[in-house]
Order: structure tokens, then sequence, then C-alpha cells
């Protein structure tokens, strides 16, 4: 059955790295940023809209017709509380609120490692630190993650709308730094977690962590795995090539000390 996916931020860096990795010949992805995002090209079926995540009646015209929302839009590091406030927190309710109103049965959120951040390196166990762990976030950003996770499992439970909310690693095509060995995320694995979220059958509300099946990791994949997520690939290829950093306390690193409100 055709399927019509609504990616919003969708000219940001995940955004554009899963353009090509979610097409499919029966599904349309449009694409919605309030920057311009490439034309269609080469037989894509892909419609653009031009708005913004904050503007609740714009949403809901770009939900009508959408079988599921993955909504990655915002800002993707620290900023001011109240541009926080604005884009991530306010333009989370306007997706979510919007996707009701449209009728849309399905969001998936992306969250972030530092929803978490402050959780210790050391709680990692022999499976890695739960999903389910509850929030410490390391910064604004990460405060905006934590509310984006409590707004998703209200729309669920008020609702009924299933939401997944993908606490993501670090999705690059190459590893940064030695902190990305344990947190990294492939730009396939991560169209592979988000296959998974879109397929799985009546996945209620989950919080999942995001990274790919790394030798280092120190989150768990199990609730990923429970979606029918299957990873392949692992940072360890990287590991000859990063800079070694200060062994870090926390899964968040740097942003621990980032100071808050300060764009990084």
């Amino acid at each position: 059955m055709p399927q019509r996916i609504l990616i919003t931020g969708a000219a940001g860096g995940v955004g554009t790295l899963m353009r090509s990795r979610l097409r499919r010949p029966d599904r349309t992805l449009r694409m919605l940023d309030v920057k311009e995002v490439p034309a269609a090209e080469n037989g894509e079926s892909v419609e653009i809209v031009e708005a913004s995540v904050t503007d609740t009646e714009a949403m809901v015209r770009a939900c009508s017709g959408v079988d599921a929302v993955l909504h990655l839009g915002g800002f993707s590091r620290e900023n001011g509380w109240n541009e926080t406030l604005s884009v991530n927190i306010d333009g989370t309710h306007s997706v979510l609120d919007a996707a009701l109103r449209a009728g849309v049965p399905r969001v998936i959120l992306a969250s972030s490692n530092h929803a978490a951040g402050f959780r210790r390196v050391a709680e990692a166990g022999d499976n890695g630190i739960p999903a389910d762990a509850p929030p410490r976030p390391d910064t604004y950003y990460g405060v905006s993650k934590a509310a984006m996770e409590a707004l998703g499992s209200l729309y669920h439970s008020r609702f009924g709308m299933d939401v997944i909310c993908v606490r993501i690693g670090s999705c690059f095509e190459r590893v940064r730094d030695e902190r990305g060995l344990e947190l990294w995320l492939s730009p396939d694995d991560c169209a592979r977690l988000f296959e998974a979220c879109l397929s799985c059958p009546s996945p209620g509300y989950r919080v999942v962590w995001g990274i790919s099946d790394n030798t280092r990791k120190t989150v768990s994949l199990d609730e990923a795995r429970a979606l029918g997520y299957e990873p392949q690939d692992d940072a360890e290829q990287f590991a000859d090539e990063v800079t070694p950093n200060t062994k870090h306390e926390y899964i968040g690193g740097p942003f621990t000390t980032t100071p808050l409100g300060e764009p990084n």
C-alpha cells in the first residue's frame, strides 16, 4: 500500500542523510523545513513544504494524508532558553497536536543522548544503560529532548497515538572523537532504525537508544531490537582515526560542561 511520511527538519543533517535512505517505490516523502529543501530529482517521490514546526496550522496542513511523522526539526545544539523553548519544546507540541488533529496514527520523535547526558558511563553494566532510564539532561537542549519524550508519552496515554522516541547518539558519516566510538549511529543504521519504528505493529509509547552495534557501546540496544531493529555497523572501524579524549564520566561528554544557553 502506498505510504506518505512527513519528515520535519528535512534540510538538516539527519534529514539530509535520511532522504535517499528512506526512499521506497511505494513511498512519498513529504519534506518540511524553514530552510530550502532541494527539489525532487531522479524520479523521487518527494513533496516539499516550507513551514516552521512552530506554526500549528501549517503543520496540520502538512500532516494531511500522512501515515506517519518523523520529527527531526529543531535546534540540534545548545541555544538560548527562549529559542530552545520556542522551537524544540513548543515546536514538538505543535507537531504532535497537528498530527492528532490530522489523524496521523504514528509519530517518531528524534530525542537525544543529551536527554540523559548526566547518566554516568559507569552505569552501563553488561547490557548498557537502559532506554527507559529516567532523563538526566545535560543542557537546555537536553531538557528540550526530555520534554519531547514527556509530550510523546502524554499524547500516547491521552489519545492512543503510537509514539517512539529515539535517543540518537551521534549520527554522522564518520566517527569524530573517542566518545563517538560508544554512541555512533551510522546513517545506514539510522535508516534501519527508523524503518523499524515505522513498521513495528502497535508499538504504543517507546523510548529507544539510537546507536549502531558498537563494540564500546554504553547504552542498551535491547529496546530498539524489540522493535525489529537489526544494526549492522560498528564504530570500531574508526578507532585508529580518532584522537583520544580525556576519559568522560558522563555519556553527555563535553555537553555536561557547556555553558548553559550559549550556542555551540
